[in-house]
């Protein structure tokens, strides 16, 4: 689990993570734009291939909004389209307004993002100077804190699903409020059960690889996807699951109707995922290889 810098993509991450690790095979569980800081999960190796397997899109966020100021980005990090007075309005009606954007409802993506437009991504259309349409997204916002207000800029929290971007909150609010208003920071501090606690910044992993202990730095293959019962399998059984037949769990360690479980082998690495197929029996839908 990487803290990320501010000032790196995702890529960046991955890339410098590729050399530290030796290991070419990594990939992140959802991007950071540049701006932000925090939580981001990568897979390394085998575990590459459990990426289908994260369901759980729910992410936390600690974001400052600033008020009286647009960009094309909708971050500090964008061109400044206009400026503007902010509202003399307090904290009362600062939340009554940040309603709109608690529970489920549409949101339009920024012009720059990720967002993919025939292929392309929106922002690299944005840089060509390409025109592009986006469309509307439904997003949850599971809840939306506002924790400090000074009048100009406003400390938000924000629990909500994937998809969600905070920009186009910070961006909708400052429209609402007929400001305009851009995100002044933000912080990732958890993404799909991985927290902040967990993670690690660029330097303290940049010396567990100097000292050959960069092991540290990874959680097991089979200490992932907790919801995922580990069934231990003998060296005979790992063969057979190894070959694709199916293999019979203990019912009194995995729950009937369990979707599916992880196939743990004696040296306690993993070995497959296997999905329900009969009452404790599971078919190996993925199987990492030894």
């Amino acid at each position: 689990m990487v803290d990320k810098p501010a000032g790196w993509t995702s890529h960046d991450v991955v890339g410098k993570m590729r050399r530290l690790a030796g290991e070419r095979s990594i990939g992140h569980l959802g991007t950071l734009d540049p701006m932000a800081t925090g939580v981001l999960p990568l897979l390394v190796g085998n575990a590459t291939r459990l990426a289908r397997f994260f369901t759980s899109n729910e992410k936390r966020y600690d974001a400052v909004v600033r008020l009286g100021v647009t960009t094309d980005s909708y971050d500090r990090d964008g061109e400044v389209t206009s400026t503007a007075q902010p509202p003399a309005i307090g904290r009362e009606e600062l939340n009554a307004a940040l309603d709109r954007f608690r529970g489920t409802f549409l949101q339009m993506p920024p012009p720059v993002s990720a967002k993919k437009i025939g292929g392309a991504r929106a922002y690299q259309l944005a840089r060509q100077k390409i025109a592009f349409e986006l469309k509307p997204v439904e997003v949850m916002v599971y809840s939306l804190e506002l924790c400090e207000f000074d009048g100009t800029c406003a400390r938000l929290l924000v629990d909500c699903g994937g998809g969600t971007y905070i920009r186009s909150i910070a961006h909708d609010l400052g429209q609402a409020l007929g400001c305009g208003a851009i995100l002044e920071s933000l912080r990732r501090t958890s993404s799909g059960g991985f927290c902040e606690s967990e993670s690690r910044g660029m330097e303290a992993l940049q010396e567990l690889a100097a000292s050959g202990e960069m092991q540290q730095a990874v959680i097991p293959a089979a200490d992932l996807l907790p919801e995922f019962p580990n069934e231990r399998v003998d060296a005979i059984t790992e063969g057979q699951i190894r070959q694709g037949r199916d293999f019979r769990v203990n019912p009194f360690r995995v729950r009937a109707s369990t979707p599916y479980v992880k196939a743990v082998g004696e040296n306690g690495e993993l070995v497959a995922i296997g999905q329900e197929k009969l009452p404790n029996v599971y078919h190996p839908i993925l199987v990492l290889s030894s």
